[in-house]
């Protein structure tokens, strides 16, 4: 079994990202599956959508019953990953379209729900006063490469969907064995007698209750421009040619991958960068530079296409960036033996409100446009969540942030 720091932590880090592999599988393979049959209306984005809300409801019950802390995370994110990956394989035995593939994707969310948090807390049990960040940056990153992937294999022609599926499950019994050869941190805190209603404490504490405000004006924007920015790279394209050009989906998918992979970078970058500043001041950094973005969104659109995929990247950076230090954040606020029940709770609150905003979208196009302010609506998010990272900045709770740097 590892004992070094790095090793283990490597492991950590490769566990994720293989068994997170299964919440993007449903959006590589749903091109591919419309191709091969007609689906019904709606079925593409439910797809999606069935993923987020299982995980939703998988981290609210994980949350409540404090699992995080009361099992061991190994033993926890191994049978999650070995029932996800069971789930993800329904799909292969199902027909196209059938209303079991939203159910087999809503129960690999479900199972999401106890691999993502307990993997932030395992790697926060390695973490010390000067590395917190970085290493939940790095598993961050992990998740934001996954969600790049399936644009780049759009672009790249799609593969068979029943490959991309069986490929997900199969990582995700992978990660089950790397996930049992590490060891826990030294600073994993044993979880204190059950209490029903310990995930309340996420909102009844001042310190972590603001970085969750701050998470959530950050996850306002996140995956809402993560689902959009595909659409509205395409569509800028063909308004600066002036007319579709058969190549231009392909070019905008490239961009898509682009601008969602380098988000990767902005979650090591500000790891690094928060461990040594402090996390208050980069979330507040990451969200005002992102908030901008979704502002210029709309007079950058059917600018020159170089124009276009420069702000997306400098947003594809920037919107990421903050996420795990709002994570981190939670981590060294928590009382000691809870951190995983409090970033489960947070998780959850992030992503029952994507499903709102991600939805809210094509209103806010038709009616706005994407010239007429679509993505600035966004910028209400991080507005509001650096007005909470100012707030816990200049509380006494900030000392307990980033050894002591807030």
């Amino acid at each position: 079994m590892p004992s070094g720091k790095p090793v283990t932590l490597s492991l950590i880090v490769a566990a994720q990202v293989l068994a997170l592999a299964r919440w993007f599988s449903g959006t590589a393979s749903g091109p591919a599956m419309a191709r091969e049959a007609a689906l019904p209306a709606g079925f593409l984005a439910w797809l999606t959508s069935a993923v987020q809300a299982g995980f939703v409801i998988g981290t609210l019950l994980s949350a409540t019953l404090a699992l995080p802390d009361r099992l061991d995370p190994r033993w926890l994110i191994a049978a999650a990953a070995l029932f996800g990956a069971a789930a993800n394989a329904l799909i292969l035995v199902l027909p196209p379209g059938h209303i079991g593939v939203l159910a087999a994707r809503a129960a690999t969310g479900a199972a999401l729900a106890c691999v993502y948090p307990p993997g932030m807390k395992l790697a926060s049990g390695w973490a010390d006063r000067n590395d917190t960040g970085l290493l939940v940056g790095l598993l961050v990153g992990g998740v934001t490469l996954g969600s790049a992937g399936p644009h780049l294999a759009n672009a790249l022609g799609g593969i068979d969907w029943r490959l991309t599926v069986a490929a997900a499950s199969g990582a995700a019994i992978v990660a089950a064995g790397l996930i049992l050869l590490v060891r826990l941190g030294p600073r994993h805190a044993p979880a204190p007698p059950f209490r029903p209603g310990q995930a309340l404490g996420l909102l009844t504490d001042r310190g972590t209750r603001l970085a969750t405000l701050g998470y959530l004006g950050h996850m306002w924007e996140l995956y809402a421009m993560w689902a959009w920015i595909g659409p509205y790279l395409s569509a800028s394209f063909a308004a600066w040619h002036g007319t579709p050009d058969p190549g231009m989906g392909r070019d905008a998918a490239y961009a898509t991958f682009a601008v969602i992979a380098a988000g990767a970078l902005g979650c090591v970058g500000a790891g690094v960068l928060a461990d040594r500043v402090g996390r208050t001041r980069v979330t507040i950094w990451a969200m005002g530079i992102s908030g901008a973005c979704c502002v210029l969104a709309g007079p950058a659109f059917g600018a020159h296409p170089a124009l276009v995929v420069a702000l997306g990247l400098v947003w594809g950076v920037t919107v990421i960036a903050d996420s795990a230090q709002f994570s981190a954040s939670v981590a060294e606020l928590a009382p000691p033996g809870l951190a995983g029940t409090l970033l489960t709770a947070q998780t959850s609150l992030g992503f029952a409100l994507t499903l709102a905003t991600i939805q809210a979208m094509p209103w806010l196009v038709a009616r706005l446009g994407w010239q007429g302010g679509a993505f600035a609506v966004l910028a209400i998010g991080p507005a509001l969540g650096c007005v909470a990272m100012a707030r816990l900045r200049a509380s006494p709770m900030a000392a307990r942030l980033a050894g002591g740097r807030g």
